[in-house]
Formats: C-alpha cells, sequence, structure tokens
C-alpha cells in the first residue's frame, strides 16, 4: 500500500472562530468548506481538516498536562513565523529555542486550545523534499 498524504484532522466547537484563527492569524487558507460543520485548512502544501463538534475536544487538556501536541508544522525560518505569530497576536507558549534533537521551534494554542509546535529542521538534516530524514 502506498499513501500518498496523512490529513489529520482536528476539532472544534466554532468552526469559523477556528477558520478564522488559522486564515488572518496564522496566514493559512481555507482549501474547502462543506455545510457548516467541516472545513479544510491549507498551510502551505499541506491540508488538515477542521470538525464542529458539540463539546471541546477531550485531548487538549491531556495534551496541555504532558507538554504533548496535537499538529507539528515545520517551516523553513522558525524564527521568522515565531515573529509573525506574536505580530498576529498570538502567545507563544514555549518560546523559539533550539532542541537538543537540532530542531529550532516554538509553540503555540490555536483558538480551541490545540497544541501546535512550529520547527525548522536545520538544511543539513532535510532530504530533498524539505523533510527530515527517516
Amino acid at each position: 500500500m502506498r499513501i500518498s498524504s496523512i490529513i489529520p484532522q482536528l476539532r472544534t466547537t466554532d468552526i469559523e472562530a477556528s477558520i478564522r484563527f488559522y486564515t488572518e492569524r496564522l496566514g493559512f487558507t481555507l482549501d474547502f468548506r462543506y455545510a457548516d460543520f467541516y472545513a479544510g485548512i491549507r498551510a502551505g502544501t499541506q491540508l488538515f481538516h477542521l470538525k464542529r463538534v458539540d463539546d471541546r475536544d477531550p485531548s487538549i487538556a491531556f495534551v496541555a498536562a504532558g507538554e504533548h501536541l496535537h499538529l507539528y508544522l515545520t517551516t523553513d525560518d522558525a524564527a521568522a513565523a515565531a515573529q509573525s505569530a506574536i505580530a498576529a497576536g498570538i502567545t507563544l507558549l514555549k518560546p523559539l529555542h533550539d532542541t537538543p534533537w537540532g530542531t529550532r521551534e516554538f509553540a503555540i494554542a490555536d483558538d480551541q486550545g490545540h497544541i501546535l509546535y512550529i520547527g525548522e529542521i536545520p538544511a543539513e538534516k532535510r532530504d530533498e523534499r524539505g523533510r527530515s530524514p527517516a
């Protein structure tokens, strides 16, 4: 079996607010919308989905307590991404920092509380597609 992509889904109790967060504050684009409960958000060449639900995502508290994450997004310039997030009024949960495993990253929360890490993989560790080698 060949998998061509993986598309995660985040649950939201307010799809309009979540779409605004990702498009207006992070600068991503609305890829599609289905009725009043489902949407696709495009971040560069990547896609993730939002689904409106009645109750807050139960994983939010678990993820926050364990210092886990909901999404890890990679970029070519983590410092510029952090400055852009700050300029958009987003509080950094973890400031921009270099990790022992060689990335530069920071963490934010979306409008629902999902934890997003945004990181940069050093050029010498990227493959020809810009990804960290397996």
